[in-house]
C-alpha cells in the first residue's frame, strides 16, 4: 500500500474508501451498469433508465464524477458520459486486495 498521509491512512485506503462511498447507492450502481453496456451516453438516456427525478440523477452523476468513476465530455448540446476505465481498474484492484484479507484465516472454517 502507499505511504501513510498525515491523517494516518494510506493513499490507497483513502481511494478505496472514496470508491466504496461512490458505489454505495443502488442508483449509482445502476448508472455504472448502464454506462458499462455502452461506449458513451447522454444524461437523458441515463435519466430515462432510473425511476428518479432528473435533479437526483444529476446529483448521483456528480458523486460518481467526483470519485473519478465516470467522466463526461461536452459535445454540444449534450454531455456524453462514460466509465473512467483507468479508475475502474483501480477499483477492481483495491477491492480484490481488500477482499483477500483474512482469507487464509477463514478458508478452513466450516
Amino acid at each position: 500500500m502507499a505511504s501513510a498521509k498525515s491523517n494516518g491512512f494510506s493513499d490507497d485506503d483513502m481511494k478505496l474508501a472514496r470508491f466504496a462511498k461512490a458505489i454505495s447507492h443502488p442508483a449509482r450502481i445502476a448508472i455504472l451498469k448502464h454506462l458499462a453496456s455502452l461506449e458513451t451516453c447522454c444524461f437523458t438516456e441515463i435519466s430515462n433508465e432510473l425511476p428518479l427525478a432528473d435533479s437526483t440523477v444529476s446529483q448521483h452523476l456528480t458523486e460518481l464524477k467526483k470519485a473519478g468513476l465516470i467522466q463526461g465530455s461536452i459535445e454540444l448540446p449534450k454531455v456524453q458520459y462514460c466509465i473512467n476505465f483507468d479508475n475502474w481498474k483501480l477499483v477492481r484492484k483495491y477491492f480484490k486486495e481488500f477482499t483477500k484479507m483474512g482469507i487464509v484465516k477463514y478458508e478452513n472454517v466450516e
